[in-house]
């Protein structure tokens, strides 16, 4: 099926015009800056001692450095990067880009990620739902590609999938490409927990797939708020026009800049929580409520207990928060627990053994 971009973009964003900085135009970190009414004389003196960077000017409104830096671990040019104040900023940009307010519609696949919808609505798009396969938590591709309309804009998949936790078949993934002259994100969140490789170098393959990731989860900076969107320079050209001229600030830039030079701690923390996930889902299992341990490609545990309302009041009473998604579909008496440390986990378990039914 031919994907055509161009008709696919809401008129409005076809003509905007974006808002344009000097910044924007000059490339270097040098020279005496005049063009933004900025306090010259950083008054702050500490700033720069402090964080390595002073604040008193403007961030790189299209984060030059930080893009080259991740294209070196991502294996994919910066021009194909956006950056965001996390995730729920590109979500948001996709629908204002491509989804005209009260027409278009797109589709999603519950139980998932709460943000699409909410983001949906907040832009007045219509919300298609085709719930996973019971059980498996498997995309049903034929009730997807039969409940698509000539309005549907956007599909979303996310995978791992939250709050499930399964990872998604890349040939169900593929069939709905094949298939759909629209865009499908894919929201790879959870990936660095995974058994199996991001979908990015499949984007030379497919102009109507975007990805988005994040530095909230393995990176340990979700305080930051850094998604990323990886697409073809076409859509992050659109992306481009419609974010805010300065939507990641400084601090941000620099810190995550030293981080991925120093990226040996963020692995070992994924080797520690992947076999943490192991030993929790094994222990759960042997816990006479829990019914069942769902499989994991993520941070985080799906629970199955006989009450899922009683064990939760429990641990909030002991001072455990866990995440209640018993309301949502396919997950009835389901609890989502996050994988902790070592010590949080032994203490979580303790008390759950103190839970009387």
């Amino acid at each position: 099926m031919k994907f055509d971009l161009n008709n696919l973009v809401r008129e409005n964003i076809k003509k905007l015009v974006p808002y344009s900085s000097a910044r924007s135009e000059y490339k270097g970190t040098e020279g005496i800056f005049l063009d933004a009414n900025e306090n010259s004389f950083c008054p702050n003196v500490s700033q720069k001692e402090i964080i390595g960077t002073a604040l008193n000017r403007y961030p790189d409104p299209m984060q030059f450095s930080l893009k080259e830096e991740i294209s070196k671990i991502k294996f994919i040019p910066a021009k194909n990067i956006f950056l965001g104040n996390g995730s729920d900023e590109a979500i948001d940009i996709l629908y204002r880009a491509f989804c005209e307010p009260g027409k278009d519609n797109t589709l999603i696949c519950p139980p998932t990620y709460g943000m699409y919808e909410v983001s949906a609505n907040i832009n007045n798009v219509e919300v298609i739902k085709v719930s996973l396969i019971a059980e498996t938590f498997q995309l049903d591709t034929d009730a997807i590609l039969k409940s698509i309309t000539q309005n549907t804009k956007l599909i979303f998949i996310c995978c791992p999938n939250n709050p499930t936790g399964n990872g998604v078949k890349w040939l169900a993934i593929k069939q709905i490409l094949d298939n759909f002259n629209g865009i499908v994100v894919i929201d790879e969140a959870y990936i660095d927990f995974a058994g199996y490789r991001s979908l990015i170098p499949e984007l030379a393959n497919y102009p109507n797939m975007v990805i988005l990731q994040t530095f909230s989860k393995a990176w340990g900076l979700a305080g930051l708020r850094l998604g990323m969107a990886f697409a073809s320079e076409e859509i992050i050209e659109i992306f481009n026009k419609i974010k805010p001229p300065y939507n990641i600030n400084a601090v941000s830039q620099k810190l995550v800049i030293d981080i991925l030079n120093n990226s040996v701690q963020v692995s070992s923390s994924v080797i520690e929580i992947i076999s943490e996930r192991k030993r929790l889902s094994e222990a759960l299992s042997k816990l006479k409520f829990v019914l069942k341990v769902y499989p994991s490609e993520a941070n985080f545990l799906l629970v199955k207990t006989t009450n899922a309302n009683n064990v939760y009041a429990y641990l909030i009473k002991n001072k455990i928060i866990v995440r209640k998604r018993n309301t949502i579909i396919l997950c009835d008496d389901c609890l989502r627990i996050t994988i902790g440390t070592k010590k949080e986990n032994e203490i979580l378990l303790n008390i759950l053994k103190e839970y009387k039914t």
